[in-house]
């Protein structure tokens, strides 16, 4: 099992570096705007996670997320014209990286906390933070606070139906596909169907 999080967690890194280069290239920066842009939401919400967890930073213990990140970019780069719409590739990118990241986030918290709670919380950051800095850094609205949005609800779906099925005693395998599942169904009717959290009168 061990084995599959980190393959999850390196195809998460994948992705969301994605979801950054393609940001960057829509802003027409260079080559290193385009990998710096991509390390946000590939390594920005893991590395909160970590550090709030106090554990050892995950890029630092093992240089494999960087390098993922980085032949994600440089992918990006180079082959970001043969993509029909960015825009609707990167919406995609950013849900599949969403899903992965906020079930394994919430893997390693519940593993080191062995708190329900933590974990769901710590699942929500690794999804959502990145994706902030990135979208503030390219000077847009981040994701998670655009009206209407099923974005964070949708990693916290995901990290908890993950808690919830562990504490039920689902082999943890199965709690890891189901609640990946459950976040990007989540994240799919928002882009799709504009499924969105009542707002405030």
């Amino acid at each position: 099992m061990h084995d599959l999080i980190i393959i999850l967690d390196l195809a998460g890194v994948f992705v969301f570096a994605v979801s950054g280069a393609l940001a960057a290239i829509r802003k027409s920066m260079d080559m290193f705007g385009v990998a710096v842009l991509a390390m946000m939401p590939a390594i920005g919400g893991g590395t909160l996670r970590d550090l709030t967890l106090g554990e050892p930073v995950f890029w630092v213990a093992n240089t494999g997320p960087i390098w993922a990140a980085l032949a994600a970019a440089a992918a990006s780069f180079f082959f970001a014209r043969f993509i029909e719409s960015r825009l609707r590739f990167l919406t995609w990118a950013d849900a599949v990286g969403l899903s992965l990241f906020c079930v394994t986030g919430a893997e390693k918290a519940l593993e080191v906390s062995g708190s329900v709670l933590i974990a769901a919380m710590m699942g929500v950051v690794t999804g959502v933070a990145g994706g902030i800095i990135r979208d503030v850094i390219c000077n847009e609205i981040p994701i998670v606070m655009r009206r209407g949005e099923i974005y964070a609800t949708a990693a916290f779906i995901g990290a908890g139906v993950f808690c919830a099925l562990i504490y039920a005693g689902v082999p943890e395998t199965v709690a890891v596909w189901v609640a990946m599942a459950s976040a990007f169904i989540a994240r799919a009717g928002g882009i799709m169907r504009g499924w969105s959290l009542p707002t405030a009168k």
